[in-house]
């Protein structure tokens, strides 16, 4: 078969403004500011990155990255994503400087000194005539340079506003998602050109990142067509790209969501099909509204489908000034010319696709009228002139007639007319008569959110008798607190329809409803008071509990429940609030309502008297307490080993063998209190301690804000303080042959032992138990089943049992999803024939201990048990 050639990409390049490719900087030596431009154009920002590592990067794995401290950091410490305040942002004018640009990471950052740099290589393959890797300097001595101005946006700019009303999948960006920056380098169309992609069978171009993420590197794709119109690129308003904005290459795609301008760029392949990688998928999506967070999760065809990728940015538009919490003293009096003050509504606006902003619109009398704004588009100054640099290359943007930068509006308004106002809005439209709507659009992942930007106005009267406003953003980013919208929720108003000044009228009526996270506690219709003799005098066993207020009957519940029928024993009696909303998701309290009986007549007191242990232990069932952590250890690649102080160093814990206990913290990014049952793995004898072994779930494309209580983790530094309480839980391993299970007492001759993951903790600790007793003669069967050997929990540990006991006592075996090769255990999930042939028979003394993913013990303990015999209801339990 012969090759057919593409048609030549060259000239398509500037008329429809093209992806550009922007690689590092050639000055040599430590510039602080690059070459000056021409005086007719904006100029470049002065570049005061900081010199020296920021506190909060110091135990990260970015701890050699000069950051900007004062940037407001949206997911902890780590992995970094930031933006700038809005009124720092909005100062600098058009171009940003690289310490104010947002950032957007999903890992560590590639730590790529000069030296690699210079011998960074971007392979190029596929379905191509020539296969070539390019150095650096070749792709500049080769392809003509050329310097262009290029807004880039998150996608998930301004999703702030969607989490407030309810929480979406992704963390809380503000309005200052957006930033400009002059890029140098070369146009990819001249690579695709050279490359010679394969006509017919080519239709993606693939790019690949260099960065090391638990699912592969970042990737994603653009349809070949878009990608030969668009352009290819170097550094950063005359610098070398900064770590964090991809040094020393990357992808820039104008026009489109800054998730397809990918940094670190290492691969580039001509392929038939889009990219495979995870985050081309599980990210930059605007699913449907009726797709809620938790179903998006559980549901993958979801985020395969293509109708539902984001590309092109929509149009947007904001308000920067006034800045949020701004006060303006009105002054009414005219001056000697008769005119009276006015004051400069200011803001940015931006479209998608190279599509140019056309119309600004501001109403002061809540969406009653609109006036047209001034636009200013300093991009156009780029169009008047050609200039030719030798750092530069060609800065030539005369030949191309698409926007693919933000512009500035303004609106001049009186004094005696802002007065009268009681909200400020803009909203924008762009060339393809695309605008701005309304209402919002909720949606799974917050993305693109562009409901009309609305500012709240207050007015007071100060002690000289003048007007003061003070005006209210809708949001601040990351988890800060304020903004009107926040401030309407708190008093239960609804948020879609915010309703400002004595009007009444509603701002963005008909927004789609879904549910927000004040979800309704209480049945309907239940009248019913119950003293506070009545709710003490309950019998424990069939547990009521308080919730703000309102009593709850758990006892239909002590089966079904996900934590165990002891997590609701446990606060039998008691006020139960604050575990409560620790715990549960919004799905959660929406099954509270079904058990509601009544509301308490008189309120319970939450203080508890400090009491201490007659027998000398730490734990209390019933009484949070204070630990300390004094050591971290990392075990593998995505688990850590913590060790807490108890407050006496010869104190011991307290906690029966097979019980667990609940953790409780507050997250130091969002404040939120978490609390989570785990089990400890320190030695049973172990005084004065208490070590955890934490898998951390850290925000990633599938879970972009994380594990609530795993990031909570991740977030502690020695010295910082969580609560415990306990001992819970229905199990104990009574030694030596003896177990004590909901209140019955057994003699145990055989246990098997399934665990999934992180399910290790409490199956170690009964076959430490076990082994360690000399009188127990009971035999023990494990299953330990991972994704891949490097996940394997406390392997040392299970194989130095199994070398000390493995004669005849004790049977262990392993199985991965990915298993290397020559592995001599199983490879895939667990299913019947692997219990059949791992796990003892049903016997009158045996009993199977599991822990694990609700969908293993679902659908292959459960079932794969009962297949061999056993009587789950009373021989199987599940931690």
């Amino acid at each position: 078969m012969s090759l057919v050639r593409s048609p030549d990409l060259t000239n398509q390049k500037l008329q429809d403004g093209l992806p550009v490719a922007f690689f590092p900087s050639f000055l040599d030596g430590p510039e602080r500011n690059g070459p000056q431009l021409p005086q007719c154009l904006p100029q470049l920002p002065i570049n005061a990155t900081p010199t020296e590592v920021a506190q909060q990067d110091l135990d990260t794995p970015d701890n050699w990255v000069n950051r900007n401290p004062e940037l407001v950091r949206l997911t902890g410490k780590h992995p970094f994503n930031s933006e700038a305040r809005l009124n720092d942002l909005f100062e600098c004018g058009f171009f940003t400087p690289p310490r104010l640009h947002f950032v957007r990471n999903h890992g560590a950052v590639p730590q790529v000194n000069h030296e690699i740099a210079a011998n960074w290589t971007i392979h190029v393959h596929g379905l191509v005539e020539r296969e070539v890797t390019f150095t650096l300097q070749e792709l500049r001595e080769k392809f003509p340079v050329v310097s262009i101005p290029v807004t880039l946006v998150c996608a998930g700019n301004r999703r702030k506003e969607q989490n407030v009303i309810r929480k979406t999948l992704g963390f809380s960006w503000g309005a200052a998602g957006v930033s400009t920056a002059l890029w140098t380098g070369v146009y990819l169309a001249d690579v695709l050109n050279y490359v010679r992609p394969i006509c017919r069978q080519a239709k993606y171009v693939v790019f690949e990142g260099g960065d090391k993420l638990p699912n592969g590197p970042y990737g994603t794709s653009q349809r070949l067509s878009w990608a030969s119109n668009k352009d290819k690129a170097r550094a950063m308003n005359g610098l070398p790209l900064e770590p964090d904005h991809g040094f020393p290459v990357r992808i820039i795609v104008p026009g489109q969501i800054g998730g397809r301008s990918v940094k670190w760029l290492r691969r580039i392949e001509i392929s038939s099909r889009e990219s495979q990688h995870h985050l081309h998928f599980w990210d930059n999506k605007m699913l449907p509204a009726q797709v809620m967070p938790d179903q998006a999760r559980a549901e993958k065809h979801w985020w395969y489908d293509p109708r539902y990728i984001i590309t092109e940015l929509n149009v947007n538009s904001v308000i920067a000034k006034p800045d949020h919490n701004e006060n303006l003293y009105i002054n009414k009096t005219p001056d000697e010319n008769g005119t009276i003050a006015s004051y400069p509504i200011r803001g940015y606006a931006y479209a998608g696709g190279g599509r140019r902003v056309t119309r600004v619109e501001v109403s002061l009398d809540q969406g009653e009228t609109w006036t047209l704004g001034n636009i200013e588009y300093p991009e156009d100054r780029f169009r008047e002139v050609r200039h030719q640099d030798p750092f530069y290359g060609t800065l030539d943007a005369s030949e191309r007639d698409t926007s693919f930068c933000w512009c500035f509006w303004t609106f001049d308004v009186s004094h005696d007319i802002l007065a009268s106002c009681d909200v400020l809005m803009v909203r924008a439209m762009d060339e393809g008569l695309a605008f701005q709507q309304r209402d919002m659009y909720w949606h799974a992942l917050g993305m693109m959110n562009n409901w009309w930007f609305r500012i709240a106005v207050h007015r007071t009267i100060n002690d000289d008798g003048k007007i003061v406003l003070q005006f209210e953003h809708p949001t601040l980013a990351g988890t800060a607190n304020g903004g009107w919208m926040e401030r309407m929720k708190a008093v239960g108003e609804d948020i879609t329809k915010p309703v400002s000044g004595e009007k009444g009228q509603d701002l963005a009526p008909r927004a789609p409803k879904h549910e927000s996270d004040k979800v309704c506690l209480t049945k309907p219709g239940m009248n019913r008071k119950i003293t506070l003799e009545e709710f003490r005098a309950q019998d424990r066993q069939q547990p009521w509990f308080v919730i703000n207020g309102e009593v709850y009957d758990g006892t239909p519940f002590l089966k079904d429940h996900p934590g165990g029928g002891d997590s609701i024993l446990l606060v039998a009696g008691e006020d139960a609030s604050e575990d409560f909303f620790a715990i549960h998701s919004a799905e959660g309290k929406q099954k509270l309502a079904e058990h509601h009986i009544g509301t308490l007549v008189t309120s319970l007191t939450r203080e508890r008297p400090i009491t201490t242990q007659s027998d000398g232990t730490f734990l209390e069932r019933s009484r949070w307490k204070d630990i300390e952590l004094c050591a971290i250890k990392q075990i593998n690649h995505d688990s850590y080993l913590y060790r807490f102080a108890l407050p006496k160093g010869d104190q011991p814990l307290g906690l029966p063998v097979g019980q667990h206990v609940f953790v409780r913290l507050r997250r130091q990014d969002t404040g939120e209190m978490v609390q989570r049952a785990y089990t400890p793995v320190s030695q049973q004898d172990a005084v004065g301690f208490i070590d955890f072994l934490i898998k951390l779930y850290l925000p990633s494309a599938s879970i972009p804000t994380g594990g609530k209580m795993t990031t909570g983790f991740h977030q502690l530094r020695i010295g910082d303080s969580v609560e415990l309480k306990g001992p819970l839980g229905s199990f104990i391993w009574d030694g030596p042959s003896t177990a004590l299970w909901n209140g019955i007492r057994k003699t145990i001759k055989e246990v098997g032992m399934i665990c999934g993951g992180s399910g290790i903790t409490p199956i170690l600790q009964v076959l430490c138990s076990i082994f360690q007793n000399a009188e127990s003669e009971t035999r023990v069967w494990v299953i330990s089943a991972n994704k891949t050997e490097q996940d394997i929990l406390c392997r040392e540990e299970l194989d130095t049992l199994f070398a000390l006991h493995g004669r005849g006592r004790f049977k262990l075996h392993y199985t991965l999803s990915v298993a290397p090769e020559e592995w001599p255990y199983s490879v895939g999930r667990i299913n019947d024939v692997l219990l059949s042939e791992h796990m003892p028979r049903h016997s009158e003394h045996g009993l199977i201990l599991a822990c694990g993913p609700d969908a293993m013990i679902t659908h292959a303990v459960k079932p794969g048990l009962q297949n061999m015999g056993w009587d789950i209801e009373k021989s199987l339990v599940v931690f």
